[in-house]
């Protein structure tokens, strides 16, 4: 008990700061230390990217004209030597990376000289340019243009794409609105097509040839070959392009002209054209992959006898761009006095999102299909709840139900015939959901709103007009979109020569993935979109790309 007691007493006894220790009988007192201060650590620097320093001199190339220096440019990204490449490449030649340096289009540059419209082969001169490297066109009418029998080969990666852009773009002056500062690019072949310059030329012929819109001298396209091949472009940006040529012809951020389906075509960003996104004249087109925002005209522009198959497609239009001459994020065709020749055209698009913010389009609408067009729209949405409508038909011609399949001997419309116009039948639209305004679709030139009605079918084919989005980021499926239905679009080509309902590529090559989903994207987990692109306002492609689109990457 004492030894309890005493216990007791001493722990009674015992503050906060003290501890009895029973080995002395006494108490042991432990004073609390105030503790040093914990130095303040010294902050780590952030990092700092190493500006670029222009390069020594202009690489070699093999062509018989060299590249020349033309001094530096500066800008936020540091300074770059300018090497402007001759008006014309005439041997095969390789544009290489070599940091601190810009390849500028001084004006037009052709690859190649015409080969015209009947001789073979596509390897006449080949340019090649290498991953990572940033094309600029000098201010005003600058542009590429690829003629028949030659090649561009500019397959990016998608850590290191190929970037043609302005000059202004590296001084670092643009803006989310900037565009039209150069031209753009051209592949000119010799696929068939129509509304020939010549006048009494039979379309689809070695005879019906057209000029590049606007240039001054001589780009000729067309021929009667669809297979050849003017070369591939992968993973590539095309920048702040659309310069006017003259009168009101403007170049297109890409523009394909008679190119045969030979010609790989993927991965492409088409930003702030002050004309179309991209615009196909005629011969034949596969394409996937395929970003268009902030165009100033149409996003999708297809012309004079094109079969074209898109698949995997993100369109975005810039805000309050009305008053700057936006249009429509698709115009098929033209309603002139070539309606009536063949090849039809007939183009495919699967697996799209359409973002229209134009509310004041000189077409009236987002999507245009006039001149007699061949058209299929399956798995995508369209947000177009500002438009003046989301579809308009033109001219008897296009909005024709009745088939009349193959191409006549004089590739011209014969009155009555029942075969031979190479007529597949209306436009066809299959897992297509809109969000419209109240005029949502229209008929004008002989087409009636109730006949437009009936061939989007709005209720059938999964299609609607009264679409919700759940999109992330404006293009990225939600609950919504995942829920709709998928049409399996692998039976489809536009070079079949049949229709879309007919089950059938008809023995041509399949062209078409086999998708689970409509849209654009699948989810969070499909990422086709990012690291080479780049990404702004108009449309944010997030962190995971080669930055904003109105400064330059910096690639070592």
């Amino acid at each position: 008990m004492l030894i309890a007691t005493c216990s007791v007493a001493a722990l009674s006894g015992c503050g906060a700061n003290d501890i009895a220790s029973p080995g002395t009988g006494g108490n042991v007192t432990i004073n609390n230390v105030t503790p040093a201060p914990t130095p303040t650590p010294t902050p780590t620097p952030t990092p700092t990217a190493t500006l670029v320093t222009p390069a020594a001199g202009c690489p070699t190339i093999a062509n018989d004209a060299q590249l020349t220096a033309a001094g530096t440019l500066s800008g936020p990204t540091g300074s770059y030597l300018v090497c402007n490449m001759p008006a014309r490449i005439t041997r095969s030649s390789t544009l290489p990376f070599v940091r601190g340096v810009l390849y500028q289009l001084n004006g037009r540059v052709d690859v190649g000289n015409d080969q015209g419209p009947s001789t073979t082969g596509t390897s006449n001169v080949v340019l090649t340019i290498e991953p990572g490297v940033i094309v600029i066109g000098a201010p005003g009418a600058s542009w590429l243009g690829v003629n028949r029998g030659n090649q561009l080969q500019a397959v990016g990666t998608p850590t290191r794409p190929i970037i043609f852009t302005s000059r202004d773009n590296v001084l670092g002056l643009n803006t989310d609105s900037s565009a039209g500062q150069w031209g753009g690019v051209v592949l000119l072949g010799r696929g068939q097509i129509t509304d020939c310059a010549a006048t009494g030329a039979q379309p689809g012929t070695v005879a019906c040839e057209r000029q590049t819109e606007g240039a001054a001298d001589p780009s000729l396209y067309g021929g009667a070959n669809n297979t050849e091949s003017s070369g591939r472009i992968q993973y590539m940006q095309i920048r702040y392009s659309g310069f006017v040529l003259s009168g009101n012809s403007e170049l297109q951020a890409l523009t394909t002209e008679g190119t045969g389906s030979g010609t790989q075509i993927s991965f492409v960003q088409s930003v702030n054209s002050s004309d179309d996104g991209a615009e196909f004249f005629g011969g034949r087109v596969n394409f996937r992959y395929y970003i268009s925002m902030g165009a100033l005209d149409d996003n999708l522009d297809t012309d004079t006898g094109l079969k074209g198959n898109f698949q995997y497609v993100i369109v975005a239009q810039r805000d309050g761009s009305a008053a700057l001459g936006a249009d429509s994020i698709i115009e098929a065709d033209s309603d002139n006095a070539f309606d009536q020749q063949l090849p039809r055209q007939n183009t495919i698009i699967s697996n799209f999102v359409f973002l229209a913010r134009v509310a004041s389009a000189n077409n009236s609408t987002a999507i245009l299909l006039r001149g007699g067009t061949d058209y299929t729209l399956v798995n995508g949405f369209m947000d177009a709840q500002n438009s003046q409508s989301c579809l308009r038909i033109s001219r008897t011609a296009t909005a024709d139900t009745t088939a009349s399949l193959g191409v006549n001997a004089t590739n011209l419309v014969v009155a009555g015939a029942t075969t031979g116009n190479d007529e597949l039948g209306a436009p066809v639209f299959r897992s297509v959901q809109f969000r419209c305004p109240t005029t949502a679709l229209q008929g004008i030139n002989g087409v009636t709103d109730a006949q437009v009605a009936t061939i989007f079918g709005a209720g059938t084919n999964n299609n609607s007009i009264t679409y919700v989005p759940t999109l992330t980021n404006g293009f990225i499926n939600g609950a919504t979109e995942t829920a709709v239905p998928v049409f399996n679009p692998t039976t489809l080509n536009a070079a079949s020569g049949v229709a879309s309902t007919s089950g059938s590529l008809n023995g041509a090559a399949a062209f078409f993935d086999n998708v689970t989903y409509a849209g654009a994207v699948r989810d969070a987990n499909d990422t086709w979109y990012t690291q080479w692109t780049c990404t702004s306002s108009v449309l944010n492609l997030g962190t995971n790309n080669t930055g904003a689109c109105t400064a330059l990457p910096v690639f070592s």
